[in-house]
């Protein structure tokens, strides 16, 4: 596994923030996430990120869309910006040759789930066509509150159909986010039936990252309250997740507090190591 955190820094200082915890994987922001309005990326800055990821030796380069993007809106105004964000994100991450930019597609807010999709589909094949190698656009599971698209493999599944199983498309699984929605990551069995169903409906090839959080909200809670490693409801057993394995080689990344509230450290970084590693020997 490439083993790694969600960084603060963006693409001036998130991949150094990266290399200084010992991580092999970097998630950044492409811009603000509190904001609407994309950052302005000279093109030198980009070709620096991509000289400088060589050289660190980064094994995966993660983009985040913004937590604001809803692409199932109702609201045209928001809509229309949520589809304007996830495009220049996408933009940003092919010119550094990201490997993915991952995101939520949003909630249909009570309008049914035909009605998101027929607002989902079209905004990601706008989307999909500024894809480009060695870039995927990856939808991420949701907790599964609020209306949400995409709190289970059916509906993952029924994205990827809609959209012809488009080759740049894939799908990123979170611990936190399937436990909460239902799915005991912590047992061998549920797991592996998960896996099977990814399998069948969508394809293991299409599962291209994962998050690693523990939770701090209960099964089936629909609460999304992420927990550092080892300080959630899955504790110990969050390494039946991390040695699935399906799972293996993908890059695993956090997206936890921290000891401080600032994000994942060091030793963050190295008890995730650990983890897996007792679990793949056991």
């Amino acid at each position: 596994m490439l083993f790694g955190a969600h960084c603060s820094g963006g693409v001036k200082a998130a991949l150094e923030r990266a290399a200084g915890i010992g991580a092999d994987a970097v998630q950044l922001f492409t811009q603000s996430p509190r904001t609407w309005r994309p950052a302005k990326h000279d093109p030198d800055r980009l070709a620096a990120f991509r000289k400088r990821r060589g050289e660190t030796g980064m094994g995966a380069v993660l983009c985040h869309a913004i937590y604001l993007v809803n692409l199932a809106s109702p609201n045209d105004e928001f809509y229309e910006k949520s589809v304007e964000t996830l495009a220049t994100t996408v933009d940003v991450a092919v010119g550094i040759e990201a490997d993915a930019v991952i995101f939520h597609v949003g909630s249909h807010q009570g309008a049914g789930l035909e009605a998101g999709l027929e607002r989902v589909v079209p905004a990601l094949r706008l989307v999909l066509e500024r894809v480009r190698e060695p870039t995927s656009l990856l939808v991420e599971n949701s907790a599964g509150a609020g209306d949400t698209i995409g709190r289970s493999v059916d509906e993952l599944a029924l994205l990827v159909d809609r959209l012809d199983g488009h080759p740049r498309l894939g799908i990123c699984l979170d611990s936190c986010h399937l436990f909460v929605s239902g799915v005991d990551v912590t047992d061998p069995g549920t797991l592996d039936r998960l896996v099977d169903e990814v399998d069948a409906r969508i394809g293991l090839d299409r599962l291209r990252a994962l998050h690693v959080n523990d939770a701090h909200a209960a099964l089936g809670s629909n609460r999304d309250r992420h927990a550092n490693v080892g300080d959630g409801l899955l504790g110990e057993k969050l390494g039946v997740f991390l040695a699935q394995p399906a799972f293996q080689g993908l890059p695993a990344v956090l997206e936890v507090p921290g000891p401080d509230n600032r994000g994942a450290d060091a030793a963050e970084v190295r008890r995730l190591r650990e983890l897996h590693a007792r679990w793949t020997a056991a």
